[in-house]
């Protein structure tokens, strides 16, 4: 029989009621469900209140710049695609900041799983518009209310050829876990944008707000179909879809290069230090 792991979570410096609660308790679901080796996770975060996730849970963790999560959790699963690689960001963090990182790793596909904890605002920089704010929502920043369109982040990621596409709600932990354990399953990129009530600046899309207007997808749903699938993303008003909304193979970053997916992991082989220094000199 094998050894049942356990994540041990700690004191967070979230506001009470903060929906990164839900999302939190999800992921330890998730992980614990999965029954994967802490020491074979790895979850990278940038900057904002999402990326502090990886501080909260007993994993291989790391926190880089505000948009730049993506780069190193490429350099982690490069390195060693035996890891489970989880990046938690927020929706500023990773459609604004870090929008071009996103783009462009969906076209890569590397074997990723990123959680966006999206509040529809900045929360860490006292509640300005991100990308995903809602068009006329007020801010201390967009005090006339916000003026541009929202990003509509599950649309671009179809529409960029993403394999596994998702939607929860951290007020439905249960159902985001299992959204999760899709997600960190799935052999490629998998994004799941997770709505999460803000109570300290967002007063609009409060947590009775999003779980009056969310519905679950049941299995009548066919997530192979990508016109269904963009058509659900596109649901956005009095009921919004939550879900895996699309999932379909595609070949991952490492199973089309050869001198990734054959013999030893980047990690353990061996290296020449005077080979390195040399092509870091060269790229100074």
């Amino acid at each position: 029989m094998s050894l049942q792991h356990i994540y041990q979570t700690y004191e967070t410096a979230w506001c009470p009621g903060c929906g990164n609660f839900g999302i939190l308790k999800a992921l330890k679901m998730a992980l614990e469900g999965l029954n994967l080796d802490p020491h074979g996770v790895v979850i990278l975060g940038g900057i904002g209140q999402a990326p502090k996730t990886p501080q909260y849970i007993e994993c291989n963790s790391f926190c880089g710049l505000h948009g730049r999560a993506v780069p190193p959790a490429v350099a982690v699963k490069i390195a060693n695609q035996q890891l489970k690689v989880i990046i938690h960001t927020g929706d500023g963090d990773s459609y604004g900041e870090g929008g071009n990182h996103f783009i462009h790793n969906i076209r890569r596909n590397v074997d990723i799983a990123h959680f966006v904890h999206d509040n529809q605002l900045y929360a860490l920089t006292k509640g300005q518009a991100s990308p995903t704010t809602m068009e006329g929502m007020v801010t201390p920043v967009q005090v006339e209310g916000s003026q541009s369109i929202p990003f509509n982040p599950l649309l671009v990621a179809l529409g960029t050829g993403a394999g596994f596409v998702a939607r929860g709600f951290s007020g439905r932990p249960e159902h985001l876990a299992e959204l999760m354990k899709r997600a960190i399953n799935y052999k490629g990129y998998a994004l799941v944008d997770i709505f999460q009530n803000c109570v300290t600046f967002n007063k609009l899309n409060t947590y009775a707000w999003y779980n009056s207007h969310v519905y679950e997808l049941d299995g009548s749903h066919d997530t192979s179909d990508l016109d269904a699938a963009m058509k659900l993303a596109g649901e956005f008003g009095e009921q919004i879809p939550i879900g895996v909304l699309y999932e379909k193979p595609l070949a991952d970053y490492h199973s089309k290069r050869a001198q990734l997916k054959e013999g030893q992991v980047l990690a353990g082989r061996d290296n020449d230090p005077e080979v390195i220094d040399r092509l870091l000199r060269q790229m100074v």
